[in-house]
């Protein structure tokens, strides 16, 4: 059998040819007649076995060298904002991260992207860029963790990337931008993330509401918004959850509540008077109290609590809605904490006059905050009293301003009748439930009423 046909039994290739050579000619100048044994033909064989081994290796190691640097250099990044899909901006192939589809996950769960996955065919997410006006001047790409591209930063742990078409600061919008991150943790074993990673139109931001930074922080832990500081090279995050519907499609069932574990073990009723100053507060507070106070002493088991938002931190606003069955309360963003009410509980809600005819659809954001988190909404009452007249009727935006801050009075009459009926509609469904309904456990709640 010849060299050439010997060698490709070994499976050797041109670039090893010369070290089969070697390794050939020395073995033909082995003394035929010396046994196995001798400590010259052993030391020679094992020689042989070294360099054989190292040159093998030596050559393999290059190869994958040289593969990994080429997969490192084609990693293609793509602008994070595609103005091709600027009509669809949060639909369908939305205009972040055009190039990869979302997983819809579970029934009720809004559609998301997990790095690493099959969809990234096993490659992770990475980022580049900190432009705060320009989206499409922030880049993203796919690299395999062994084969980021060059100047790259691996992030270890999880990341939160969230992407909206509104903003992180106004209640409503940063609370939706935020709800799927909580249901797709709840139903992920209450993995924390270690970071944030915050895009509007795919521009970077770097902060959210303080009212969403304390939600944030009592539902997950420490809270690090990244800014990638002046970082000229990519980001790649070992795992990343990325959002870009906002609420989507996430079923009314799986909701926005965190308060999965307050349910009472009793009957009673607790009904929550959360006041305000300043604006928006009630012109007759004691007048007010005074009616739910007669109402609540009609029904037996009925608590009435009353509290000034101003004067409490948040985790006891947390605390206080959480054995919440009612909650009373002008119109603010004293009110978002009803989150942490259990579903089935009630909201009634208050406004000045004016917010009917100006405020345009931000008066139904606890409206729609109660749908989401499975509560009943029972209503609004919208002060009919007029104090001053607005000298532009057609220009909305002048004449809310007029009334935004104003105080909410009373009808006697109709307050009466509406506490009423929402301590008797509570009492009844708590006396219905009592004897069915179990209580849940989350790991969401069990953080924020540590």
């Amino acid at each position: 059998m010849g060299k050439k046909e010997r060698r490709t039994i070994n499976g050797s290739s041109p670039r090893h040819a010369d070290s089969f050579e070697k390794i050939d000619k020395a073995l033909r100048i082995l003394p035929i007649s010396s046994p196995l044994s001798s400590s010259t033909s052993w030391s020679t064989l094992q020689h042989l076995k070294t360099f054989f081994t190292k040159t093998y290796h030596f050559n393999c190691s290059r190869e994958l060298e040289a593969m990994a640097s080429k997969l490192q250099h084609s990693v293609t990044f793509l602008p994070l904002k595609d103005l091709r899909f600027a009509h669809t901006a949060m639909d369908g192939n939305t205009w972040f991260m055009s190039s990869i589809c979302d997983d819809a996950g579970e029934e009720g769960e809004t559609e998301h992207l997990y790095f690493p996955s099959e969809a990234s065919k096993g490659r992770l997410l990475c980022v580049a860029g900190n432009d705060s006006h320009y989206g499409e001047r922030n880049l993203y790409g796919f690299a395999w963790k062994d084969s980021l591209p060059a100047n790259s930063t691996l992030m270890e742990g999880l990341t939160f990337v969230s992407d909206t078409y509104y903003d992180y600061t106004n209640l409503w919008h940063g609370l939706t931008a935020m709800a799927p991150f909580v249901s797709w943790y709840k139903r992920n074993g209450c993995e924390s993330p270690s970071r944030w990673v915050l895009y509007h139109w795919g521009e970077l931001r770097t902060g959210m509401g303080s009212w969403h930074e304390n939600l944030m922080k009592a539902t997950f832990g420490e809270l690090k918004v990244e800014g990638f500081g002046k970082s000229n090279g990519s980001s790649c995050f070992e795992k990343a959850v990325v959002m870009r519907h906002n609420i989507g499609k996430m079923g009314k069932r799986e909701g926005l509540s965190n308060a999965e574990n307050n349910k009472k073990e009793d009957t009673a009723v607790r009904l929550t008077l959360l006041m305000r100053k300043g604006a928006r507060s009630f012109k007759n507070e004691s007048l007010v109290v005074k009616i739910f106070s007669n109402e609540c002493a009609r029904v037996k088991g009925c608590k009435l609590t009353v509290t000034q938002s101003e004067n409490l931190s948040f985790c006891d606003q947390v605390r206080a809605m959480s054995f919440t069955d009612i909650v009373a309360s002008p119109h603010g963003a004293q009110l978002t904490n009803m989150l942490f009410m259990d579903r089935n509980s009630s909201v009634m809600e208050f406004f000045p006059n004016g917010w009917w005819e100006y405020a345009g659809i931000g008066k139904y954001a606890h409206h729609w905050m109660a749908d989401y988190s499975g509560m009943k909404h029972l209503g609004a009452w919208w002060d009919p009293q007029v104090e001053k007249e607005c000298p532009h009727p057609e220009k909305e935006s002048e004449c809310f301003g007029i009334y935004k801050n104003g105080q909410v009075g009373h009808n006697e009459t109709f307050f009466t009748e509406w506490a009423r009926n929402a301590i008797n509609q509570v009492k009844v469904m708590k006396q219905d439930e009592f004897s069915t309904q179990q209580p849940k456990s989350s790991c969401v709640c069990a953080r924020v009423v540590e």
